[in-house]
């Protein structure tokens, strides 16, 4: 049997499986061919159907939209569309959306035809481990060890306790409420059985509670028109607003859904939620929960009738949770926080700023129509940015965890028990993040992350591209999968190019 691109099969005692492996890639051991399970098998039901389906497989996607909220949604949008308006702007999130939409995807049909998770599979990527692995790291910490969420949340948390909006005097106070934040975030995952299980359910209990809010409160105040506008600006090409420059609008795009190129340090979760091949190779525990031997190498499956069809099955509950929960979610998520922004930049006559948007609409409200509403939008303001540092932070202690599972030498000394490294590595990077966030603006360290983002989505999907299409026959993608790739490459491109040469030249290379 061939999975294509020249590489065979090769027969190997290899346990309950088949028998055989298949090399894919380079420098890391072939992966077991054996059969896929099936959702049945998974979540231990007799008959998977669509109640089955949100029961048991919707889920990964609350964690991606806890950490994308607060970012995009939240901070960044609203300070764009509050001073300029949807029209120009719009069109921009409705990009990003769709084609990171395509991009998750494809992300996640890596993880789920292997197991493996991808900070894993890029090792299979040429030249190797030894060039990719400590790459990708060093990517995405420099591009989120800032704490810009962190920093945020402890805004508003500042604010709910003390009744009034930090002021710079307060600085010391904010950084202690965010390193208090930070232990909170050990503490969620220590509490849990299984950390994506943990994950779901509090980051789709506070994603419910934020939309709820801010749809009742919305509709309640924001006029029509202020709606309208907003409808239209997600669907009307149009150039940007006068004097934006293409890195303001880079940041925006960066962090419109979740983390453009870097999407696919929040996709372990399909791994850890048992979808495929994840099933077989394990998931990180908590400390009440039992060990779980993670694999360090991955599986995947014959090119058969019968595994075809289970593939076809778990690509519909990877469709519904990506397009049915993400993108609705995401949609949403844009258009309420940034017409209640839109509406008290109308109505205020002020403008938020970067130091102040964090808190801006609570103050507003709460001059508005009373001092109720300014602790209960506080509130609601702290628990978005609190979602998104829970799922940022959690993801980078993640993706080393997963990253230094490949290494023997980590096995032996952990064990085979990953904990001992999760825990000790995130409260090494929680004091690091604490020294980190003392230097800047949170909006500000949510800007330089975002437009990071983009130069992710310049490496990364050419690295899927690799990957994909060395998967079993079922698995691979469409002609349409690879053009939505090289989408997210050119248009996240863009911004990304933009953004280094401001910063290289203190100028702006497009100017609206």
């Amino acid at each position: 049997m061939n999975f294509g691109s020249g590489e065979a099969m090769s027969e190997t005692s290899v346990g309950s499986g088949t028998g055989r492996t298949y090399q894919l890639g380079v420098s890391q051991p072939p992966l077991e061919v054996t059969d896929l399970p099936t959702p049945e098998e998974v979540w231990r039901v007799p008959k998977f159907g669509r109640k089955e389906a949100f029961k048991y497989a919707v889920g990964p996607s609350f964690i991606a939209l806890g950490a994308a909220i607060g970012s995009g949604e939240w901070l960044l949008g609203p300070l764009s569309v509050g001073k300029s308006g949807f029209i120009g702007i719009g069109w921009i999130l409705t990009a990003s959306i769709l084609l990171q939409a395509l991009y998750n995807i494809e992300i996640s049909r890596y993880v789920i035809a292997t197991g493996e998770v991808p900070i894993v599979g890029f090792a299979r990527v040429p030249p190797g481990r030894i060039f990719w692995v400590p790459f990708s790291l060093l990517l995405i910490f420099f591009a989120y060890i800032w704490g810009g969420w962190a920093k945020g949340a402890a805004d508003g948390l500042f604010a709910l306790v003390n009744g009034r909006v930090p002021t710079p005097d307060d600085k010391g106070a904010v950084e202690l409420f965010a390193i208090l934040l930070l232990v909170a975030v050990l503490a969620i995952t220590l509490g849990f059985r299984r950390i994506t299980r943990g994950l779901e359910l509090i980051n789709g209990a506070l994603v419910a509670f934020q939309i709820l809010f801010l749809l009742v409160l919305t509709v309640a105040i924001v006029p029509f028109d202020v709606w309208w506008e907003g409808v239209r600006g997600f669907v009307t090409p149009a150039m940007p607003p006068k004097g934006s420059t293409a890195t303001e609008l880079g940041s925006l795009a960066g962090f419109a859904a979740i983390l453009s190129g870097f999407n696919w340090i929040l996709l372990n979760h399909y791994r850890d939620k048992g979808y495929g091949m994840g099933h077989r190779v394990g998931f990180l525990t908590g400390m009440r929960g039992e060990r779980s031997q993670v694999k360090s190498s991955g599986l995947t499956f014959p090119d058969d009738a019968k595994n075809a069809l289970s593939w076809r099955r778990w690509k519909r509950l990877l469709y519904l949770d990506q397009w049915g929960v993400f993108v609705v979610g995401a949609f949403v998520g844009m258009l309420l926080p940034t017409a209640l922004m839109r509406h008290l930049v109308l109505t205020s006559g002020r403008q938020p700023t970067r130091p102040t948007v964090t808190t801006f609409a609570a103050d507003v409200l709460g001059s508005q129509y009373g001092r109720w509403l300014f602790y209960l939008t506080l509130l609601v303001g702290f628990l978005i940015l609190f979602d998104t540092q829970v799922g940022i932070f959690e993801a980078l202690v993640r993706n080393v965890t997963d990253a230094v599972n490949i290494s023997p030498r980590i096995q032996e000394a952990t064990g085979g028990d990953l904990r001992r490294f999760y825990f000790a590595f995130m409260v090494l990077l929680l004091v690091t993040i604490g020294v980190v966030l003392h230097f800047f603006q949170p909006t500000e360290l949510i800007q330089i992350s975002a437009n990071m983002s983009n130069l992710g989505a310049v490496i990364y999907p050419f690295v899927f591209i690799y990957l994909n299409k060395r998967l079993p026959k079922a698995a691979r993608p469409s002609k349409w999968a690879y053009a939505g790739l090289m989408a997210n490459v050119v248009f996240f491109g863009f911004f990304f190019l933009n953004f280094l040469v401001e910063k290289l030249t203190d100028k702006p290379l497009v100017t609206f």
